[in-house]
């Protein structure tokens, strides 16, 4: 237990944070779930709503790159990965 007033504050201020923070991560990891789904099922119809949804989940990535709660390279590494994925689905999508 803290024993200074300026200890209990910092208490809460880090219990705070870890909550926004595992808010951050938990909005990331379900909006690249539901991108990797759409994108597995991809067709000419849906490209459009499916590169709307890659828009949306970069910009949730670098929110949370922004506000610290996950390293750069990490989010990049995520960036890529969903790049490619959606290239390679593109590509066969486009040669059939």
């Amino acid at each position: 237990m803290a024993n200074t007033k300026s200890a209990c504050k910092r208490i809460e201020i880090a219990e705070r944070n870890r909550l926004r923070n595992k808010a951050y991560k938990s909005t990331v990891k379900t909006i690249l779930k539901k991108t990797l789904l759409s994108i597995n099922d991809l067709t000419i119809e849906n490209l459009v709503s499916v590169r709307n949804l890659i828009s949306l989940s970069y910009s949730k990535i670098d929110k949370a790159i922004q506000k610290g709660v996950i390293h750069a390279n990490n989010g990049n590494s995520k960036k890529s990965f969903l790049s490619k994925f959606f290239k390679d689905k593109e590509i066969n999508l486009k040669s059939k």
